[in-house]
């Protein structure tokens, strides 16, 4: 375990005890951190939504308690909360195992902070679990590699494109000067080619257009990709649907979500080489952190299918440009996909074993719509 420490305390509005004080929180529920503030008796004095959710807690039970009581076996984080009171500094503790009165033990990092505000004296407990912190960082990866491809294949499809262009027009001269008709079909070859990596440079180039957002029933778009597939495989696969119909609309790119939502579940149908079953869900997703930033809601789309899965050592390259497992695959279909998901500011993530893949997207219902990050200076900033 690392234990780090800031030399200062934090500042804010007044606080609430659950004597009647008073504290600002509004701040506090819009974040995805788990935040827990204490009296200077160590009682809670606030819980978070996101706390709420990270520990199976409500406020209204555990207001007032000591936090020794609400928190029992758990004396790492007493002995955290204990340092920053000694010494009236923000300490970390990484790797920290806290137990929920009546709930199952949660690994976590926790930085614990003195609070003086009007008054009050207290602290803040700002909680992230770890494998959110895994994700976090992970999504961070992906954004970054993405990028670094949509540069390298604009780039690329560019300087591919001229002499391609030159190439097509020099084998339609030649096929014009040929007097054997037998020789005609070398000629078309190379045409048919250079058209083939015209429409690949085209694919490479397209998902670079910005969003043209407009109110999208995200099951009108999910029927039409089911429409799509049940007539290119017209027997043996199975689509099943299992929708929420309650999800409001989302504010997106039509065909860009679609051609998503098409890539996703093609690639599933080829997986299942046109024979098995392909569910598609839909649910609400709630606080969602999406690249370092909460959303209250989200669109949560899951495309299942029942084949063979994919590979341990190839489930973090199947987004990457021009790689595919399959034989004839472009290893394009996904990267495109993830485009699109990323330019509505929402994560793909993939789950697989033999017998089961999940894709699973989301999408904020309010692509534009700014959001508070996920870091310990918003919750300052939120406070004062």
């Amino acid at each position: 375990m690392a234990l780090t420490t800031t030399e200062r305390s934090v500042t804010g509005p007044p606080a609430t005890t659950g004597s009647g004080s008073s504290l600002a929180t509004g701040g506090l529920d819009a974040l995805a951190t788990a935040v827990v503030t204490l009296d200077g008796a160590l009682g809670i004095a606030y819980v978070n939504p996101s706390a709420e959710n990270l520990f199976k807690i409500s406020l209204r039970h555990v207001l007032g308690i000591p936090l020794v009581e609400a928190f029992p076996d758990s004396p790492e984080l007493d002995a955290l909360v204990e340092q920053a009171r000694v010494r009236t500094a923000s300490f970390t503790l990484h790797n920290l195992t806290v137990m929920p009165a009546g709930q199952a033990k949660v690994e976590v990092s926790c930085t614990a902070s003195p609070l003086e505000s009007g008054g009050f004296s207290g602290f803040v407990l700002e909680f992230v679990e770890l494998h959110q912190q895994l994700r976090m960082a992970r999504d961070e990866r992906v954004l970054d590699q993405s990028e670094a491809n949509r540069v390298l294949l604009r780039n690329l499809a560019h300087e591919i494109k001229n002499p391609l262009g030159g190439l097509r027009g020099a084998a339609q001269l030649l096929e014009r000067e040929l007097e054997r008709a037998d020789l005609h079909e070398y000629t078309q070859v190379i045409m048919k080619e250079a058209d083939r990596l015209q429409t690949l440079m085209d694919r490479l180039l397209y998902p670079n257009r910005r969003p043209k957002p407009v109110s999208l029933n995200i099951h009108e778009a999910l029927e039409r990709v089911r429409s799509l597939l049940t007539a290119e495989y017209p027997d043996g696969l199975r689509i099943r649907r299992d929708y929420d119909v309650s999800l409001p609309a989302l504010m997106a790119d039509q065909e860009q979500v679609i051609q998503a939502l098409l890539n996703i579940v093609r690639n599933a149908a080829q997986a299942l080489q046109g024979k098995g079953e392909i569910v598609i869900r839909t649910r609400v997703a709630r606080q969602v952190t999406m690249s370092r930033r909460l959303y209250r809601i989200a669109a949560m789309i899951e495309i299942i299918d029942n084949g063979p899965g994919i590979p341990k050592d190839i489930q973090d390259k199947v987004f990457h440009p021009l790689f595919s497992g399959r034989e004839n695959g472009t290893g394009l279909g996904l990267t495109i996909a993830q485009n699109y998901v990323q330019q509505h500011q929402g994560i793909i993530e993939v789950e697989s074993e033999p017998g089961r893949t999940c894709f699973r997207l989301l999408l904020p219902f309010q692509a534009n719509e700014p959001a508070p990050e996920l870091t310990l200076a918003a919750m300052k900033y939120a406070l004062g």
